[in-house]
């Protein structure tokens, strides 16, 4: 594993995926869904101290349900009346004013949102990347990520799925293919400003 190098903030972008009210409770692993938003929120102070994006994605559906994708499919995603605080950010990380948010249809966070628009018009060329589940939204993400040319950094424990094997295959075969992936603390201590380069002034 290659040291990580200096995170430059004015280029950088925290984008965290699905940690809400109907998923954050699910039983997931490694971890629990409480410690995952433990990480995420030290992640959120760093980045929002910096005044660097931060992107807090959510996935949601209409009263009907006629948005979601119903493929053909031999293990389809069960379909069942959700609670109306289902997709409702948890409070320990949001919003807070600036942030971007994003309301998806399906796993990945890239199709049919602004989020590549929202990243680009801020200059952002890497994203740090966390949330639940790690082989779904989170990998969704990533792959869509990775083709759009973005770098990417994989927080692996503010990151869990709904089992530790499928967790692990994320962190051990893909994510290492299309990105770097570290912990918490790593990244924290990495993060740094460097010079804007003609960037807009940033907000105080």
């Amino acid at each position: 594993m290659s040291q990580l190098s200096a995170i430059d903030l004015h280029y950088t972008a925290l984008v965290l995926i699905d940690l809400q009210q109907g998923i954050v409770n699910l039983p997931t692993l490694p971890r629990s869904g409480a410690e995952v938003i433990q990480n995420a929120v030290r992640l959120l102070e760093r980045f929002r101290e910096a005044e660097a994006p931060v992107v807090l994605v959510r996935v949601a559906f209409s009263l009907d349900g006629r948005d979601a994708l119903q493929p053909e499919a031999d293990s389809p995603v069960k379909r069942e009346t959700l609670r109306p605080e289902w997709s409702e950010l948890v409070p320990e990380i949001g919003p807070r004013p600036y942030d971007i948010l994003i309301t998806k249809r399906h796993w990945g966070a890239f199709g049919g949102t602004e989020l590549d628009l929202q990243l680009r018009r801020r200059g952002v060329s890497r994203i740090v990347l966390g949330g639940i589940a790690t082989n779904f939204g989170v990998e969704s993400t990533a792959r869509a990520a990775y083709e759009l040319g973005y770098n990417q950094i994989f927080v692996e424990d503010a990151m869990a799925s709904l089992s530790e094997e499928a967790h692990r295959f994320s962190i051990r075969e893909i994510f290492p293919r299309i990105g770097q992936v570290r912990s918490t603390q790593e990244v924290l201590s990495a993060c740094t400003l460097g010079e804007t380069k003609g960037l807009a002034p940033r907000r105080r």
